[in-house]
Order: structure tokens, then sequence, then C-alpha cells
């Protein structure tokens, strides 16, 4: 290996935002690596990390309330760059003596930071013609500045949004520099993790390719490696990785759920099969899957009857496939984030993971999960570094129980069958009117009801579908898509001619929050 690409990083303590992840993406969009934690993570964990810089998210709560989230005094004393976000500054001007007070006038949405005095190394650039648009978020300001600090800029409202101590290399911002909505902030981050912290920029897809591979023959060895293969994103790229580390020592079993989009199973068997030269196992397993599910129509007994079944086929292939010592899973860095926030209880369950919390204590195989570092768009790109077709690695998520969420209610194979169809219409008009690779993520949602409509001269009584369609950064929020009247014309059209079983299409127009992307 001729570059370790963890040797600079920047760690990242968490105090409760909305908009965590959003910073770890852009450090990971400078190239460099991070690493997401609770802002409780013990110091001597803290030294053991070496990280080349830390960053403070903000937060929900004030440094002022009973219980508020804290650090240990020593963290600014490590001699590390910390540059600290909206709470994470007012807590570090707490820390240094600075005053901290409930707003005047609270801040939330957009503001226009205007420059004070000479900014240092981090704002360099920040500021076009003395200001620069930001997203604020905060009902507390700092009124006073810690002896040793100078204020950088203020806004109408706030008298000190950016604070700075060049020679301890301390930073803090009031806003948001991780949001979109702060159109430079994307720089500012750039600045401080590669200018301030010295990070040279290792964190890039053929350097996390090369040291993937190395450590998967490290890990595995001589070992036979299986791998449920669903033709999603994730579990597409572990596939790839892995087969470019070990070759024919890994085995895929694809399991063919009957919850699969129109034609996947065959276009899942060329991709790998025929084109790469992966040794897949295809198991038609429609059957079993919906006896199981016959009659359940709670969503999260549904993922899991889905998860539990899924499991229990790895566990008969594994003994069919001689030395079967690993199972690998496309868990990717959101995953683990957010199962460990509900563990901790610094985050909501919002449904759960078909693919963390390790396996059952009866299955002897240790688990390999290559992507677990990554986010959706690194995985993404070291999916096309590999190789994989482009309409593979950029396909919109689909979630792991499949159609098994998408049909509201009980399950049954006329519905999977009449969905399928649906949306198989939906997506090849998506691309072909160019809407695909601008929308975050569409499918169709059946709907077990029924309504009248007119076929020619005959009344009809049949189902109804609901197109999705979401605009989002980072799924944690999503808007719903503009789509077009001619072109939501035009499907409607299409499925209610061309589906036999559908007489009603409607549009879904709600956001997230309140509403989830995904109906179940």
């Amino acid at each position: 290996m001729t570059t370790d690409i963890h040797s600079q990083k920047i760690l990242i303590l968490d105090f409760g935002s909305q908009y965590t992840q959003l910073i770890a993406r852009r450090v990971r969009e400078a190239h460099v690596y991070c690493e997401l934690h609770p802002f409780d993570m013990d110091l001597s964990a803290i030294r053991a990390f070496v990280p080349s810089g830390i960053i403070l998210s903000g937060g929900p709560c004030s440094v002022y309330d009973e219980g508020a989230p804290s650090i240990a005094e020593e963290l600014f004393e490590l001699g590390v760059p910390v540059l600290g976000i909206c709470y994470g500054m007012q807590l570090m001007s707490r820390h240094f003596g600075g005053e901290v007070i409930p707003a005047g006038k609270r801040e939330f949405g957009h503001a226009e930071l205007l420059s004070v005095g000479k900014p240092g190394a981090l704002f360099d650039g920040f500021f076009v013609e003395g200001s620069s648009p930001v997203w604020m978020s905060h009902g507390d300001h700092v009124a006073r500045v810690p002896e040793g600090f100078e204020v950088v800029s203020k806004t109408a409202n706030a008298p000190v949004c950016a604070i700075q101590n060049v020679s301890r290399n301390l930073y803090g911002v009031q806003f948001h520099p991780e949001v979109n909505h702060t159109p430079r902030g994307e720089q500012l981050i750039d600045t401080f993790v590669r200018s301030v912290c010295g990070c040279s920029g290792r964190w890039t897809p053929g350097q996390i390719i090369e040291d993937s591979v190395e450590r998967i023959r490290q890990q595995v060895g001589t070992d036979t490696v299986i791998l449920g293969l669903s033709g999603g994103v994730d579990s597409s790229v572990a596939a790839a990785l892995i087969h470019r580390a070990i070759g024919d020592q890994l085995t895929c079993v694809f399991v063919d759920n009957g919850l699969l989009r129109l034609g996947e199973g065959d276009q899942v068997m060329a991709t790998f099969a025929q084109n790469l030269g992966v040794k897949v196992i295809r198991v038609d397993a429609e059957d079993r899957f919906l006896s199981a599910l016959a009659g359940e129509s709670d969503p999260e007994k549904k993922r899991k009857i889905i998860g539990g079944l899924f499991v229990d086929i790895f566990e008969e292939q594994s003994k069919l496939i001689v030395d079967a010592n690993w199972l690998a899973q496309g868990t990717i860095y959101p995953d683990v984030i957010e199962s460990a926030g509900a563990k901790t209880g610094k985050a909501h369950n919002i449904k759960s993971h078909h693919n963390v919390g390790g396996l059952p204590d009866y299955m002897k195989l240790k688990l390999l999960e290559p992507l677990r570092e990554l986010f959706k768009d690194e995985v993404r790109a070291i999916g096309e570094e590999l190789g994989l077709p482009h309409q593979m690695v950029w396909r919109h998520p689909f979630p792991g129980p499949g159609l098994g969420v998408r049909i509201l209610g009980e399950i049954k194979k006329e519905y999977c069958d009449i969905l399928r169809r649906a949306d198989a219409i939906y997506i090849e008009e998506l691309y072909a009117s160019g809407h695909y690779e601008k929308i975050s993520q569409a499918f169709a949602v059946f709907l077990p009801v029924k309504s009248v409509g007119v076929m020619g001269d005959g009344r009809t009584y049949e189902y109804v579908v609901a197109l999705r369609a979401v605009e989002t950064k980072d799924f944690m929020t999503a808007g719903w898509y503009p789509m077009p009247y001619e072109d939501l014309a035009r499907i409607s059209g299409r499925i209610i001619n061309e589906v036999k079983g559908i007489n009603r299409v409607v549009y879904d127009i709600s956001s997230k929050p309140p509403a989830t992307i995904e109906w179940e």
C-alpha cells in the first residue's frame, strides 16, 4: 500500500444537530477522511484517534441549560485546530470566558454575513465585497468574545457570527457552512481541513479502492466469502470491490424474493455473472417470501419477516458452499451512524435497518463490510471506478425489503405484478424525458383501495397507484419534485392503458418532514 488514507483525519463531535452528517460529507468531498462520534467521546479515545483537526457540530440546546452537552476541557489543549459550528462556537466561547446570551431576535434561515476587521486564513476568499450569504439556525448568540479571540463577522441581528484565535488555530462560526443554503460554506470547510489542518487530500476513489482491496485480502486470507446480492447500489459495489480483491473466493447469493423490480433478476445476472465473471447463485424464493408475508400488513413486521427470511436463505446457501467463512454486506456509513444513534439514545430510530447489527449467534460466519466507512456518493464514485454500468451505479435507492414496503398493507403476488409494471413505465418515462438524473428518488406505490372508473363504455372498479419523486441532498430532508403536467399526464395515461388492474394514478406532493420518502 503506497498511502495510508486514514493517517490524516478529521474528528467530528456531534452535539445533536440535524446537519451533522452533512459536515462529514463536506469533509469527505475535500478528499479527507473523517469520522463522526458523540460529543461525550472519551478524551483518551480522542487522543488515540490522533485527529488532524476537530469540528464541533451544532445542536438544539443552549450552553447554559442544565445538563447541556459539553466536552472535556482538555480537548482545546490537544494542539490541533478546532472549528466550532453554531452550538460548537458558543461552547468554545463560553469555555474560554466569553458570554453567550439568548438573542434578542432569533435567526432562522438566510442572513447576510458582514466582514469585520481582517479575516484570517480560514475566511480567505469567503467574503465577496465585504459580505457573504449564509444559513442561520440559532436562538442564542455570543455577546462577548473571549480574551485572545477576535470577531471576524456579524449580521444585522447578531454582533458576533465568526471568531478566531489564529495563534491557537481555534475558529468558530455561528452559521452553518455545511448546508447548501450557505453558498461558499463548502469552500470554508475545505479550507479548514486542507489549509488550516494541513490534510493533503488522500481520500480519493482510486486510493479508497486500493486500500480496501489490501484490507480485504488481509482480513479474508484464503477463505471463501458469500455476499447477498440485491441488485442495489451498495451490494453491487461491495460485490465488485470484493471480487477485485479475492476473485473466485467470492460467491454471491442473489435471492429473487418476488419483491424486485421488473426484469431485475435477469439484469443482475447479466451484469455480474456474464459481464464481470462473478460467481452468482440465483435462488428462486418468491413462494417462500409471499407465503411468509401472507396476511401481514404491519410495515415493521413485514420488514422483519423479509430480513429474517433472507438470513435463513443465506444460512442454507452457506452450508452448500465449501469453506464459507464470511458473509459480506453492503452496509454504508449512514447505516452505521443511524443504528449507533438509536442504540445510544442520541437519535431516533425511524425504521429498522436490514443489514446492520451483526448476525444471529447460530450463524457461524464472520461479517465483512467493505463499504462501512463510505457515504452513498462515495460508494457511487468507486462503483464507476470499478467499471460498473453508469445506470446501475446511479440508480435511485431501493429499500432492502423491496416492493414489500411499496405495497401498502398485505402483500399479494397480484399486487406485486401490477406495481412492477406500473413502476417500470414510470422509470422508463423519467429516463426518456430527462428527469431521472434530476430526481433523487422516484418510485410507484400500490394502494390497496379500489376506485370507480370508466374505460370505453364500461364501468371499472380497480386499484390506485401513487407516484413519488423527491429532490434531496442527504435524504434527511426532501422536497417533492415539480414534475411538469404534460409529463405526469403521459405517465398516467400509459400506466392506466397498459397495466391491467389500475384505473387511477395520483402524484404525491408531500415533503420530508412531515412525511417520509418511502410510504412504509
